[in-house]
């Protein structure tokens, strides 16, 4: 099968995360790959469409189209295939809004009638999909990491200082934003304590001291493994539920605990007093973390058992099995209608 990937562009985040690791595996199974970002004017949108009808397998990454669109590009290939992780029909946790939006549901409600196959990047998003078609064309593929690309967290005890790391965009700070006050309130009376963002943009702290580490994807990993303990905080919201955990998978690759707090696939992923810690209350934020500062081995043996749970969960191959499954699926129920 010829499959073709359409995505927002090359570098984003859900192009390297939930396309690029697959492309190995599905052409060693015999499949051809191709990945192509979609055309900002017109006259290369066409030559886009045109180049389609060589595409068994149109793949579509997060984007809605416009109704018109949707139809020309369905008409073009044999097998329509939505993939999306986060919540794109609704507006994000910070939009003043709200996160309600008719059109982005119109825009869901349609794709997902028309695609041959859904792919949803967690369970509550699987869920969103049941009432717009069949539970049989809905599936559940998870954000993957490469866990062979992140060093192991090296924990070592005569360290003497505890770095809690966050990694994110511009667009997701906000979440560490509104967890200053309890970050505030740790590092008073945690003098070793710092914290290293790496993002594109930083934030100040008054009592707890910040290292920005501008991100770079060749040194992300090296850099989120520097560190000590990944923390991750979300609002409790749907557009919150509808997000895979990201950053979360990619602090547990490195052997790193987590403390999070436990919404949507965080409370799933953290699995609590194993590879980290479930918080809530600014105490248990406080609590969780200066434990772990405190005590080297006992983040060795959850950053341990953390990689093994991403290994065997949530890694490259882990995913690729899951697609290859998926288009086998396709192409057997074709066969089984043709004939």
């Amino acid at each position: 099968m010829h499959i073709t990937a359409l995505v927002k562009d090359l570098d984003h985040v859900c192009c390297r995360y939930r396309v690029l690791p697959f492309r190995s595996y599905l052409e060693r199974s015999g499949h051809s790959f191709d990945v192509r970002a979609w055309p900002g004017f017109w006259p290369s949108r066409l030559l886009l469409l045109h180049q389609l009808r060589r595409t068994d397998v149109l793949l579509v990454q997060r984007r809605l189209f416009p109704a018109w669109q949707l139809r020309l590009l369905r008409r073009q290939v044999s097998w329509l295939v939505y993939d999306f992780d986060d919540a794109v029909f609704l507006r994000n946790s910070y939009n003043p809004r709200g996160h309600d939006s008719a059109a982005r549901t119109r825009r869901f409600d349609e794709m997902v009638q028309l695609a041959d196959a859904v792919v949803a990047g967690n369970e509550f998003l699987h869920d969103q999909v049941l009432s717009v078609t069949e539970p049989s064309r809905v599936h559940v593929i998870p954000t993957c990491v490469d866990a062979e690309r992140y060093p192991m967290a090296a924990h070592k005890p005569d360290r003497p200082t505890t770095h809690l790391v966050w990694v994110g965009s511009s667009s997701t700070i906000r979440g560490l934003e509104l967890l200053a006050p309890v970050l505030e309130n740790v590092g008073k009376g945690n003098a070793g304590l710092r914290l290293k963002v790496i993002c594109d943009r930083s934030l100040a702290l008054q009592h707890l001291p910040v290292d920005f580490c501008p991100w770079r994807e060749k040194t992300e990993a090296d850099d989120i493994a520097a560190a000590d303990v990944g923390i991750s905080w979300l609002p409790d919201d749907p557009w919150s539920r509808g997000k895979c955990g990201l950053k979360v998978l990619q602090y547990m690759a490195a052997g790193l605990p987590v403390v999070a707090n436990r919404v949507g696939v965080q409370a799933q992923m953290v699995k609590h007093g194993e590879t980290g810690f479930l918080a809530e209350t600014p105490a248990q934020w406080q609590e969780a973390i200066v434990r772990l500062a405190g005590d080297p081995a006992l983040r060795l043996r959850m950053g341990r058992a953390a990689r093994r749970w991403v290994e065997a969960e949530y890694d490259v191959p882990v995913g690729a099995s899951l697609w290859l499954t998926l288009l086998d699926r396709l192409q057997s129920n074709s066969l089984a209608k043709a004939g």
